[in-house]
């Protein structure tokens, strides 16, 4: 093989690895995406856009995503069919969240109630984080970070759970803070 035949073979295969990696989905961007979301949550809990009960309600939506996240990051990286799916699902959120924050309904932002579940989405946020530093520094791979959307989505659910009557209790935080615990303890564990 001559050299200019092998310089061409090369940029193929690197053009094709190129075009194969920008097709694939990016964990970061989708869990920037969980950031977001959940920031727009806890501005609405804080402003009194958002009633506890709506919360809760949205947290059962990003529960969802998180759970279909972990499923598709489990099997490696995520497919463009899997991203759209995705990225459906939080336009869907991102749409009830405008219409709850915009609606008739105002929480009491100064309830220990709201209190509760704005400080719950505020680690919701912090653990969001983490795992998105750990995608960009490269301590997490897809099915770490499959494994940990794992357990943000079960973090999400028990608020949801807990705000679904639009009272959230001491008793119910506390299950809620220590299963964060466990799941701030799980990233730890994994990006190191």
């Amino acid at each position: 093989m001559t050299i200019g035949k092998t310089i061409a073979a090369t940029t193929v295969g690197a053009l094709v690895s190129v075009a194969a990696w920008a097709q694939q989905g990016n964990p970061s961007e989708v869990v920037q995406r969980d950031i977001n979301q959940q920031q727009r949550i806890e501005s609405g809990l804080k402003s009194g856009q958002l009633t506890t009960k709506e919360a809760g309600k949205l947290e059962r939506e990003e529960a969802r995503i998180d759970r279909l996240e972990a499923k598709d990051l489990s099997k490696g990286p995520l497919t463009p069919k899997e991203q759209a799916q995705i990225n459906r699902m939080e336009d869907k959120v991102s749409r009830d969240i405008y219409r709850e924050k915009h609606d008739a309904q105002t929480g009491n932002p100064s309830s220990p109630s709201a209190k509760r579940m704005e400080a719950d989405v505020q680690r919701n946020i912090n653990q969001e984080q983490r795992i998105e530093q750990g995608i960009k520094s490269g301590a997490l791979n897809d099915k770490q970070v499959g494994a940990l959307e794992r357990g943000q989505s079960r973090a999400d659910r028990m608020e949801s759970n807990a705000g679904a009557n639009g009272h959230v209790g001491r008793h119910e935080q506390q299950r809620i803070q220590h299963a964060e615990n466990q799941q701030s303890k799980r990233i730890w564990r994994a990006k190191h």
